[in-house]
């Protein structure tokens, strides 16, 4: 409800202007503004200080005259020569609050990622300096708190700028690419839970084990507790089939969150209990799987049986938890054990099924009294 406000908000505000303009009327700089202004028709007026542009390249009224082209590009449909009359706007006058913020609505509409980052960056950039700002000796107390009010919503906005685009793109490089950059710029923004989500699912898509490791460590440095990333590490380094220690840490913390993790809001009890028997079952299969992979076998078997019950809806995990607990046990010599693992596994068709079928005909061929 807080985004929707805060967009209804920001879309009605008359954006008060940074720049007034410097017009002589004796001149024909002057007079060429003087006759914009007193053009009604937008597209008339925009012409004119495309042309004004052109003839006065070094006007003082410059900043002011890109302050008044961004909003009617942007009315006329036109993002593209909004963002450019922006740029240049901004390249005069860096800290124009209005003019910034004008031009990420520009790109907003244009609905453009690389765009809405930048102009979100520009525009919270100079929402922070107008924050940091000492209050001028001759402005009122209320009308001091108003602007800063304003610029507190300024600046919020632009934090939902990035969120609206991370959940509008498909294309899900940009899509992390806009969330990390709301991360960096706010870790505490009201926008940065909601998008957790996401970005898991947006790093599970990718596959890409470097860039999930990456972007998870840098979350679990300030939110320790996050159980999303704390299972996108676990399950990166296990793909890596690297640092070992990294997965039974990640999976160890990952166990204790899930387990005292309250219910969220808007789940139902069956659906939250399915989800935490699922995070469970992986909490515990990584550092299986990651002991096994060390012939770690005693440590192997207490984490993949743990995590048998969990998976055993999982018709992709399922076999493999059961092959690593056939083979774990058969090198602890629990053959009965292994040996009723690999029948289970050979009942399963998967990768695994061929392999297990061997594997309980060599145990039975050998182990006459383990049938």
């Amino acid at each position: 409800m807080r985004t929707v406000l805060l967009a209804l908000l920001l879309s009605g505000v008359v954006l008060a202007q940074s720049h007034k303009p410097n017009i002589n009327t004796e001149t024909p700089e002057g007079q060429a503004l003087q006759q914009i202004g007193q053009e009604s028709d937008d597209a008339k007026k925009l012409a004119g200080f495309e042309k004004f542009v052109q003839d006065y390249p070094k006007s003082e009224n410059l900043a002011w005259v890109y302050e008044q082209m961004v909003p009617l590009y942007a009315k006329a449909n036109q993002p593209d020569k909004a963002v450019d009359a922006g740029d240049k706007l901004i390249a005069l006058d860096p800290d124009d609050l209005e003019g910034a913020l004008a031009t990420l609505k520009a790109a907003e509409a244009k609905k453009d990622p690389d765009w809405v980052k930048k102009w979100s960056g520009i525009t919270g950039q100079a929402a922070q300096k107008a924050l940091a700002a000492k209050k001028p000796e001759d402005e009122d107390d209320d009308d001091w708190k108003k602007h800063l009010d304003y610029v507190k919503q300024v600046n919020t906005y632009s934090e939902y700028a990035l969120d609206a685009a991370a959940l509008q793109t498909t294309d899900p490089a940009k899509k992390l690419d806009l969330i990390e950059a709301l991360y960096d710029r706010n870790p505490q923004s009201q926008y940065v839970t909601q998008l957790m989500p996401a970005a898991a699912q947006v790093l599970n898509q990718m596959n890409n084990p470097d860039r999930s490791i990456s972007f998870s460590e840098k979350i679990l440095a300030k939110d320790p507790n996050n159980d999303d990333m704390l299972l996108i590490a676990a399950n990166a380094y296990t793909q890596k089939g690297k640092d070992p220690d990294k997965v039974v840490a990640y999976s160890t913390k990952l166990a204790e969150v899930i387990a005292s993790k309250p219910k969220p809001e808007g789940v139902s009890d069956a659906d939250w209990e399915n989800h935490k028997k699922i995070v469970a079952g992986l909490a515990h299969y990584f550092p299986g799987k990651a002991y096994y992979g060390e012939k770690k076998w005693g440590p192997a078997d207490k984490e993949l049986s743990a995590a048998l019950p969990d998976v055993e809806s999982n018709a992709a995990l399922k076999p493999e938890v059961l092959f690593l607990l056939g083979d774990a046990n058969f090198h602890l010599e629990n053959v009965a054990a292994a040996l009723k693992y690999f029948q289970a596994c050979a009942a399963i068709k998967s990768r695994y099924q061929a392999q297990a079928a061997k594997n309980v005909t060599v145990i039975k061929s050998q182990y006459r009294a383990v049938r």
